[in-house]
């Protein structure tokens, strides 16, 4: 296969925080208490500490619960001293583009991202909108389990009189977003006709925004949230429903998000799906097409497509292969310059205009490269992937799941001549399975004996 060895460092995760976030079932898992504690500690932290006051700016999605806990980030921060901006219903990447261009000390999102409507998270942002300091998690993570106590034993401190702070109406961060992303594009969109699936997420208002303003006919599905439907057979992981959309009313592209709007999916014309890595590969082409790929090289992960990494090679680019989540992408494309990255899963970075992963850019830019294209036929002209299978499976206890897993996989890997990835998600409770080699029949049994091993770990008591 044409995967490098990767080096990269392991990114904080504790009892609470993994690699997205503290998720899990609203309520149970994560409760209106841990986000009010969670504003507590980070008012307290980038305001009172230093006797000033802490601006941090909050959005959500719609899920039911997401009201809940913004109100209770808000009243966290508030008692110790910080400003709350609200934005209301947004997607991740306008906190992260806030956050960093108005100058905020931190920036919250209230989301699962693609779990169902029973999840909900916290996704906490630096100054400069990426992925929240390590040190910052595990301040945060000490006080939610009562270990942090600066102050010989006593809580965090309440602000009082004038230094209490207060809640800020901030839709204007959003309109600012969609002027942003507006503004990137280079040409109009008029006569082409574009699908777009909003998940009944963050970005079921945004999307059509953006491009009704740039002058596409647009043909809209998951934009009805009630709060429990999000990610409900339509979005980014349900790609059947904006297949149908195109097809059915032969549309020239179709665009699918998750709930918080970080990703993209696209199903061309013939409903082909378009998943990451065939985003990646247009979006690396156009950009050296224009002279903006630094240094002809993108990064991916080790669950993109061995695939993309040959048929980029053939184009003089290169893949710099870093382990699985966007915040490892955003690392490695720091430590060696790309300005383009990404997963699979459709989170790509373009750093030129982000510092994350934004389905809404992702859209653009492959919009910018079919209009330049005369359309979307050739875009993916030199792309070959080789057979990939990849399953999740369900687990109570992702360790114990694991037990024998790996030695089994690296003797699959030498009896079937396939590569296999097999990882804990950092944001449900499932083990990730993926083959890929040259057969996908080899694939799809290497996938079928590890799932089996998996189930077998969680029935032993």
């Amino acid at each position: 296969m044409f995967f490098r060895r990767y080096a990269g460092r392991r990114f904080y995760t504790g009892k609470y925080f993994g690699t997205d976030g503290f998720r899990g079932e609203a309520g149970v898992t994560i409760t209106a208490e841990h986000a009010y504690k969670v504003g507590r500690v980070l008012g307290w932290y980038f305001g009172l500490r230093d006797g000033r006051k802490c601006r941090a700016v909050i959005g959500k999605d719609t899920r039911l619960s997401s009201y809940m806990l913004e109100y209770a980030l808000a009243c966290g921060l508030t008692s110790s001293g910080g400003d709350a901006y609200i934005m209301h219903v947004t997607t991740t990447p306008s906190v992260s583009y806030v956050t960093r261009c108005e100058g905020f000390d931190c920036g919250i999102m209230v989301s699962a991202s693609h779990n169902p409507f029973y999840d909900n998270g916290i996704k906490l942002l630096n100054a400069q909108g990426e992925k929240m300091d390590d040190n910052v998690i595990s301040v945060v993570e000490s006080y939610l389990d009562g270990d942090f106590t600066p102050f010989g034993g006593e809580d965090v401190p309440f602000a009082r009189g004038r230094d209490i702070g207060r809640t800020v109406d901030f839709v204007a961060g959003r309109n600012r977003y969609i002027g942003h992303l507006i503004s990137l594009a280079t040409c109009s969109y008029k006569g082409l006709r574009v699908g777009l699936d909003g998940a009944n997420g963050s970005a079921f208002n945004i999307a059509r925004s953006v491009f009704d303003a740039l002058g596409a006919k647009t043909y809209c599905i998951g934009v009805d949230p009630d709060g429990t439907n999000v990610n409900d057979n339509v979005g980014s992981t349900h790609i059947e429903a904006l297949k149908n959309l195109v097809v059915e009313n032969s549309l020239d592209i179709g665009f699918a998000f998750d709930g918080d709007a970080d990703r993209c999916i696209a199903v061309d014309g013939n409903g082909n799906v378009i998943s990451g890595d065939e985003e990646m590969y247009i979006s690396a082409n156009y950009l050296k097409s224009r002279g903006e790929l630094a240094h002809s090289k993108i990064v991916c992960t080790v669950l993109s497509n061995g695939g993309l990494v040959k048929s980029l090679s053939s184009r003089g680019i290169d893949c710099e292969i870093c382990a699985v989540g966007d915040k490892c992408v955003c690392d490695t494309m720091t430590k060696t310059g790309a300005v383009l990255g990404g997963e699979r899963s459709g989170h790509v970075v373009f750093s030129k205009y982000e510092t994350t992963g934004d389905g809404l850019v992702t859209a653009i830019m492959i919009m910018e490269a079919m209009v330049e294209n005369g359309g979307f036929d050739g875009l993916l002209k030199g792309y070959k992937s080789f057979p990939q299978v990849a399953l999740s499976v369900p687990v109570v206890d992702k360790v114990k799941a694991m037990d024998g897993v790996l030695s089994l996989s690296e003797r699959l890997t030498h009896d079937l001549d396939v590569r296999i990835i097999v990882r804990p998600s950092g944001t449900e409770r499932v083990v990730r399975v993926m083959a890929e080699g040259e057969s996908e029949e080899s694939c799809a049994l290497a996938c079928k004996i590890l799932s089996s091993k998996i189930e077998a770990n969680c029935l032993i008591k």
